[in-house]
């Protein structure tokens, strides 16, 4: 009997606990242009929290994306899943994908402007603690996010997760926000000399920065759908389990030092 009313307890704490994170969706403007974001907090938090931008894949705000948000909140922190194709846009397919990337990759200050419009639209959320407030990443977005921070968004830290590395320069001043790149170590997307420039403009930019190798992991090794997307599009792309859970506590650790 006691334990029946240890685990009824139990559940009733948990159900109390998730029912404090909240997930809605965010629209702002860039230009005439509608982004559709989604954000996820603990509504129970009483102080402001710090917050993470979140950047998606190339294939646009998925579920995946919104799904790391909900681990983010959980773990205390405000998420904010950035939009950066206009209007929640999607791509089911590689061409697709290809061409709604290429029209931030191609331009520097479409990527600057879209990304500094979720910034400060997260800002401005009384839940969030200003002046601590990171992003992270993953692929296409790993890539926005680094870019954000060397083009001085004021950002105190960035994780990219198998994010791609070429084209990335140091700006003009010393890199304050810290860096943790999370790579796959059988990614064959990024070229050594992607990596070697990448250290290189870290070292002129004099920035904090840790770049981690997990043995195995291909290109989107943390979605648990890039092996499935793998397949159909005939891409080499893989979820792995083991690099999934070493990058996210890796992150975690990256967090708590930072915040």
């Amino acid at each position: 009997m006691l334990k029946i009313i240890t685990l009824s307890l139990l559940c009733a704490i948990m159900l109390q606990v998730n029912a404090t994170i909240k997930e809605e969706v965010v629209t702002y403007k860039v230009g005439y242009k509608t982004m559709k974001g989604f954000i996820v907090y603990n509504d129970a938090a009483k102080k402001a929290s710090p917050a993470v931008l979140i950047v998606h894949e190339w294939w646009g705000l998925t579920e995946y994306p919104k799904m790391r948000a909900h681990m983010l909140a959980e773990l205390g922190y405000v998420a904010f899943c950035v939009d950066m194709y206009g209007e929640g846009k999607i791509a089911d397919n590689i061409a697709d994908a290809q061409k709604f990337s290429g029209e931030v990759y191609s331009n520097p200050a479409v990527l600057k402007e879209r990304f500094m419009a979720a910034y400060e639209t997260l800002v401005k959320n009384p839940k969030v603690d200003k002046n601590k407030v990171a992003a992270i990443g993953y692929c296409f977005g790993g890539t926005v996010a680094l870019n954000a921070a060397t083009m001085g968004v004021p950002l105190i830290g960035v994780v990219s997760f198998h994010g791609g590395l070429a084209g990335i320069k140091a700006g003009s001043e010393p890199l304050k926000t810290k860096i943790l790149v999370c790579h796959g170590g059988a990614d064959k997307f990024i070229s050594d000399d992607d990596i070697a420039n990448f250290k290189k403009q870290m070292e002129v930019a004099k920035a904090s920065y840790d770049f981690k190798v997990y043995e195995g992991g291909l290109h989107a090794f943390t979605n648990p759908k890039s092996t499935e997307n793998g397949k159909k599009f005939g891409i080499p792309i893989a979820y792995n389990e083991a690099a999934d859970k070493a990058s996210w506590n890796d992150m975690k650790e990256f967090f708590k030092k930072l915040f």
